[in-house]
């Protein structure tokens, strides 16, 4: 018996020692995998080395010593994943997310039989999914999302790992489509993510199997083809269902989303739903209401093309809280029963075609956070049901047909937009009155009357304030200075009378922007202004006020421009008239008294002179005529002659070399364009009707252009040097303009040949200054001119630029004047109301032909080319990147001329702030080249808009968009 004892004894040892010395080369195996990771990253792991393995940075162990976590995420490392982390044979847990790890993902992580939860997020690893991962079988956490992974979905992933629950592959570039066999049937997986890749196809029928699914997150993908009708009727526990941003329809093309609707009625534990950004033509079916046996509160429809009305039934969905169905084609009234659910916090339905009245049931529905139901017909008055909503923080209504008093109650904590309506009476007292108002009220362009109410001072957390373009009265009050917070200040085009309250410049943050222009406001500009520290656009223009102004502090910013047409205001601001004295200011005025008496002596005689030459003239042969001027000059701008220099006919002869071919610029319907250099060295543009040109209607096309540039001054609008007339011979000599025509800048060089002179690309800087200068200069003709001017040729080739890239206006010869209502000598003797009849008519023909510029100069594209590529004109190219959101597009759009500052979605350095400019230059344009005159709206709110984009308060401060308001982008 003993020796049967002592062997067995033996042999046990002889086990525990192997046993032992197995654990030991584990520990030194994973010892050695450790050292091999750490040495392909770079980062704080200065105690991997010491002799204690288990008590390494984010390694844990178990009881035999080997490594089961491995816990680094958040670590700040660099480098790749050693493959050699495969060894690791015990391991369960490895999270190495939100690092900037680079490289694959080693295939080695294939052996890690162990590993529970794998997470890789947020890195930069590249390649495609390993297939291996597939051989995981106790895996049920899986996360390789937000990376730059590519490829396909490797299908042994989701339909062999029996454990899994939940898989994040977002935010890749994963391709190809989804492969599942039919008998793949993951009875554990309630968590599928896969949204923002480059997937296509279909979604498989397969999934039909997935049962367990709570998540089926699908957005942003290419996926397509017919949604569903039957897959998601055996899914009664899934949550948040999102196919948004892909090419999905319903049955019949898009023509029907009932089926699809129908198969969700099964699924009551479904929450969200979001179908939006697909491009549906389909009617939103009544049916929708049968929803209502589901928990759905969140339900998005936007930015389709859905057609038709807002189902009375909607509001049988009593769980609802979102309803986001803007940037379709809905018509009809807004239905009293979309405000039934008792929940429903934000309700957007702008960009459609919604009319009618806003119900009063909205007072109903009084949770409601965010109303948006902009860009639509909208009609009557405001609800004063609206006061019940006490939890209001963004009211948006603007470009609507709104009218009436804005009722009292009404108060948001946020945003307040209720411009461009039609809204009369005062603006309430309460409105102004809370102090919760925190980033930004718009009124702006309605009919809002009298005085400013004295309680905008109590407004302490308000940064912008815009009530441009009312009837606004009385004095701007002395409590705006209790607005602490404001930066952004816009009360031009009103009526406000009075002194600048000297504590608006006192703002003890900072005031960035304030127009107060086209008032009649008076007194002098307050110092306090000059030494705002963050003042970098000031308007004081169009109103009396007087004074000197400096050009120290934030007015060394300003020019002339921002104090135009104040008669009594001298100062050192290049542009400005200089003060003269101390007694400058009276002086000013007597000159200004005495030169318009001298004016007006000064035209009498210029009209009988005129009167005169004609009758000599026609009683004087032609050979005399011809003989006895030309090489004088007669000067038909009306001016004084010391305004223009004398440049004689032979002057303008030798300076452009005989009118040769070789100094020939341009051609127009009526003659031709000649560069020139005068004897001084002057470089110049003649633009010259030569013999066989001259005749009844061009004379009167020479003389009307004279007699426009007579009448207008503004830096964007072409300037006149002198004119030559003769019976036989006409000219203008222009300034010349070395960067040629905007035509040439958007298309090339007539006849594809290479630019002369100095070579410019046009960015989107470009783009947006070029067209502020524009409707500037056309703003000016239509609005501001002594005599009103309509172009009646607005197109690129008559758009030049100056050494500075500044876009002049030219090319005054159709066009027509109106003075103050009369008729245009050219428009024949119809009554003062014909006139009035017709002028809206001009007027919009320039909107019209701005708008095709504008989308011009964006598209690169001339109206022409898009009729031949796309079989409609530029309104409909732009009107439908609009309606369907198209960021490619738009990103080709910046793209176009090589823009330095902007590239691709996905790389480094594209701004997505410069997407929403581009987009909200399409709209305007889209708006300005409407069919319906009446539609498009006028050069002073176009020179505003532009402005606004361009100076970027616009954007900073108008949140109302999807990215402010917008959205809910799901995250786990």
């Amino acid at each position: 018996m003993m020796p049967r004892f002592l062997a067995l004894v033996a042999i046990t040892i002889s086990v525990l020692s192997s046993i032992h010395a197995s654990a030991i080369d584990m520990r030194a195996t994973d010892r050695a995998a450790l050292l091999s990771f750490k040495s392909g990253v770079w980062g704080n792991l200065s105690d991997w080395g010491s002799p204690q393995m288990c008590n390494w940075t984010g390694v844990t162990c178990d009881p035999r010593g080997l490594v089961i976590r491995l816990l680094l995420s958040n670590s700040n490392l660099t480098g790749v994943v050693s493959p050699a982390i495969g060894n690791l044979s015990a391991l369960e847990t490895l999270e190495l997310h939100s690092n900037q790890l680079s490289g694959n993902i080693p295939p080695q992580l294939g052996m890690l039989s162990q590993l529970v939860n794998l997470s890789l997020d947020n890195n930069t690893l590249n390649g495609p999914i390993p297939e291996t991962l597939g051989l995981l079988k106790n895996i049920t956490y899986l996360s390789l999302s937000d990376n730059n992974l590519n490829g396909s979905i490797p299908e042994a992933i989701v339909c062999n790992c029996s454990s899994l629950s939940s898989i994040d592959l977002s935010n890749n570039s994963l391709t190809g489509e989804i492969i599942l066999s039919t008998q793949c049937q993951p009875l554990s997986l309630n968590k599928l993510i896969l949204y923002n890749n480059g997937l296509t196809g279909i979604i498989p029928s397969s999934m039909s199997n997935f049962t367990s699914l709570e998540w089926l997150l699908l957005q942003s993908n290419f996926l397509g083809s017919v949604l569903p009708s039957k897959m998601f009727n055996g899914m009664s526990s899934l949550k948040f269902l999102y196919l948004s941003n892909n090419n999905f329809s319903g049955d019949g093309g898009g023509a029907n989303l009932e089926p699809f609707l129908a198969s969700l009625v099964n699924c009551t534990c479904l929450e969200e739903l979001g179908l939006d950004s697909n491009g549906m033509r389909d009617k939103i079916p009544p049916t929708i209401g049968n929803l209502s046996s589901t928990n759905l509160s969140k339900l998005y429809l936007y930015d389709n093309k859905i057609t038709g009305t807002i189902p009375h039934t909607i509001g049988n969905i009593s769980s609802l809280t979102d309803l986001c169905i803007e940037k379709n084609m809905l018509e009809g009234t807004i239905p009293s029963e979309i405000f039934q659910p008792r929940q429903l916090t934000r309700l957007v339905l702008a960009n459609n075609q919604i009319n009618g009245e806003i119900p009063k049931s909205i007072g109903l529905a009084q949770r409601l956070n965010i109303i948006h139901m902009s860009y639509n017909g909208l009609q009557g008055t405001l609800p004063d049901t609206l006061s019940n909503l006490t939890e209001l923080e963004y009211l948006v209504l603007h470009h609507n047909q709104l009218s009436g008093a804005i009722p009292p109650g009404v108060s948001c904590s946020m945003i307040l937009d209720l411009c461009y309506n039609k809204l009369t009476g005062r603006i309430p007292i309460d409105l102004a009155g809370p102090s919760t108002l925190q980033i930004y009220v718009n009124l702006s362009n309605n009919l809002l009357e009298g005085p400013l109410p004295l309680e905008f001072g109590n407004m302490d957390k308000i940064k912008a304030l815009d009530l441009s373009s009312n009837k606004l009265s009385a004095a701007i009050p002395a409590q705006i200075k209790g607005c602490t917070a404001l930066e952004y200040v816009n009360l031009s085009r009103n009526f406000l009378q009075g002194a600048l309250p000297s504590s608006i410049g006192s703002f003890p943050t900072s005031l960035h922007v304030l127009d107060v222009s086209l008032n009649r406001l008076t007194g002098t500009i307050p110092l306090s202004l000059q030494t705002s520290p963050e003042l970098w656009f000031a308007n004081f223009s169009y109103n009396n006020f007087i004074g000197e102004v400096s050009s120290e502090g934030s007015f060394a910013n300003l020019t002339a421009d921002s104090f135009l047409d104040n008669p009594g205001l001298c100062g050192s601001i290049l542009g400005m008239a200089p003060c003269r004295g101390k007694h400058g200011h009276f002086l000013y005025i007597a000159i200004t008294v005495i030169i318009a008496i001298a004016a007006i002596l000064l035209a009498m005689v210029c009209i009988f002179y005129h009167d005169l030459m004609k009758i000599c003239l026609r009683l004087t042969p032609p050979s005399f005529q011809l003989s006895s001027i030309p090489t004088g000059l007669v000067n038909t701008i009306g001016e004084k002659e010391g305004d223009h220099p004398r440049i004689s006919y032979r002057e303008l002869v030798d300076a452009t070399d005989g009118f040769s071919e070789a100094n020939l610029i341009g051609k127009g319907g009526y003659g031709h364009v000649y560069r020139g250099v005068l004897h001084g060295g002057t470089v110049i543009a003649v633009k010259a009707l030569h013999n066989d040109y001259v005749g009844e209607v061009i004379a009167g096309s020479f003389e009307r252009e004279c007699r426009v540039i007579r009448s207008i001054r503004h830096r964007n609008l072409i300037r006149v040097i002198t004119a030559c007339s003769t019976p036989e011979f006409k000219a203008i000599v222009l300034p010349f303009m070395p960067n040629g025509n905007l035509d040439s800048l958007i298309h090339g060089p007539p006849g594809g040949g290479k630019p002369e002179g100095p070579q410019h690309k046009l960015d989107l800087d470009m783009v947006l200054s070029i067209a502020s200068n524009i409707a500037e200069g056309m703003a000016y003709l239509h609005h501001h001119a002594p005599v009103k001017v309509v172009h009646c040729d607005l197109k690129p080739s008559n758009v030049l630029l100056d050494g500075d890239m500044t876009a002049i206006v030219s090319d005054f010869g159709i066009s027509k004047l109106v003075i103050n209502g009369a008729r245009d000598p050219e428009m024949g003797e119809a009554s003062t109301s014909v006139v009035w009849l017709v002028r809206p008519a001009f007027d919009a023909g320039d909107v019209y032909s701005f708008g095709v510029m504008l989308l011009e100069m964006i598209s690169g594209k001339r109206p022409t080319d898009v009729i031949s590529e796309e079989g409609h004109g530029l309104h409909d190219w732009a009107k439908k990147r609009c309606l369907e959101h198209d960021l490619d597009a738009i990103v080709k759009c910046l793209l176009l001329h090589d823009s330095p500052s902007v590239q691709p979605f996905g790389l480094p350095g594209c701004e997505m702030e410069a997407v929403a400019v581009v987009m909200e230059l399409l709209e305007l344009g889209v708006a300005c080249s409407q069919l319906a005159p009446s539609m498009r709206p006028d050069m002073d709110d176009v020179a505003h808009e532009i402005a606004c984009v361009r100076d970027g308060t616009w954007r900073k401060y108008r949140a109302t968009d999807l990215n402010a308001i917008g959205q809910k982008k799901f995250r786990e």
